[in-house]
């Protein structure tokens, strides 16, 4: 495939302000690959990094975009994992390999995390990411698709592949369980549909957004809980329980409340995974988790190859992510593209920027 020589980039080039930028295309180094990016999501996270930034961040301008999709087009020394042409979804972390973490597996927990020359990398955190028309991945964080599973699809499974990480962490075996779910945005809704995969008996999706919480029964929840509306969470969750409580609670909400909300659905002896990022400090009474032996647990990214995971179960139609899908731009679109997804224009859950168009 002919590669030019330069590309157009979406950067950030001062806090809050992103600005499409023409950039040299990058040079895959060993254990790399070069690929044409079909599709980038745009995702909370994000939104984070524009506006206050990263633990580990590079200097700017730096390429934004952690959620991606496309095309091998070249390779790079030692790679034989991949050949030009193939269609690849991709991970956010690259553990250095070194640490005792990623020795364990736990690479998204790093302890080399933002030190390059130790080998980490976080597409679009900590090195340069997808919103433009060529990226860098190793091969470490690649996995082939099926020609069944659009790019589209493909660039958002980290968040199913969050979703399972999330389970996995707690044990993975929820088979029969009754699971709530706090927040119904798109780790929340991935949640819902990977614990019905799962084989959750009942699955409960609680939140504020009537919308969402629609979208949700068709992802997998069997019930719905509108807080908004003046419905009590806890009560359906007991009543549907026989007043014991959910066995897992994921919060996928990260509100000031939403913790505290948690510790009243589970069951004594029941897990809680928090997989949304706080935005401010939390106060909460953690003596409900001590005295009635609460598991908690935490999980940031898609660790555990849990994309890997996604994706056989995408490609089984098991779980389907198009749902979550709402919007498409252009990457010469790449600020409107961002005001949508954060004033929520058109209820946008999803957006999809695509570098090639």
């Amino acid at each position: 495939m002919e590669i030019p020589k330069k590309m157009l980039a979406a950067q950030l080039v001062a806090r809050g302000q992103i600005e499409l930028r023409e950039v040299d295309v990058p040079v895959p180094g060993p254990g790399e690959v070069l690929i044409r990016v079909e599709a980038c999501g745009i995702c909370g996270t994000d939104v984070e990094i524009r506006d206050h930034g990263m633990p580990g961040e590079p200097a700017m301008p730096f390429t934004m975009g952690h959620e991606y999709a496309g095309v091998v087009v070249q390779l790079g020394p030692t790679v034989d994992e991949f050949k030009i042409g193939d269609r690849v979804a991709s991970e956010v972390h690259k553990g250095c390999g070194r640490c005792h973490n990623c020795i364990m597996g736990e690479y998204t927990a790093c302890l080399n995390f933002g030190k390059p020359e130790k080998g980490h990398s976080a597409s679009g955190m900590t090195t340069d990411g997808g919103f433009a028309e060529y990226a860098i991945k190793h091969v470490n964080t690649l996995y082939k698709i099926s020609d069944q599973i659009s790019f589209d699809e493909a660039a958002i499974i980290t968040t199913a592949g969050s979703a399972f990480y999330a389970i996995d962490a707690m044990g993975g075996y929820i088979a029969g369980d009754t699971v709530a779910i706090v927040g119904p945005g798109p780790i929340g809704l991935a949640l819902a549909q990977a614990s019905k995969a799962l084989g959750a008996d009942k699955v409960i999706l609680t939140g504020t957004r009537q919308g969402r919480l629609e979208l949700g029964k068709k992802m997998g929840a069997d019930y719905t809980v509108n807080v908004k509306e003046g419905q009590d969470p806890v009560a359906v969750v007991r009543d549907l329980t026989g007043g014991l409580g959910a066995d897992v609670v994921f919060d996928a909400a990260g509100t000031s409340d939403s913790l505290d909300t948690a510790l009243n659905l589970v069951r004594p002896g029941g897990a809680i995974v928090m997989v949304a990022f706080y935005k401010k400090p939390v106060t909460v009474n953690i003596n409900r988790a001590v005295v009635r032996n609460v598991h908690l647990y935490t999980v940031r990214g898609e660790g555990r190859r849990n994309v890997r995971r996604a994706l056989s179960l995408s490609a089984q139609n098991k779980i389907d992510l198009k749902p979550l899908i709402t919007h498409h731009f252009p990457l010469r679109e790449i600020n409107r593209a961002f005001d949508t997804f954060t004033q929520r224009i058109d209820n946008a859950i999803k957006v999809i920027v695509h570098p090639q168009e």
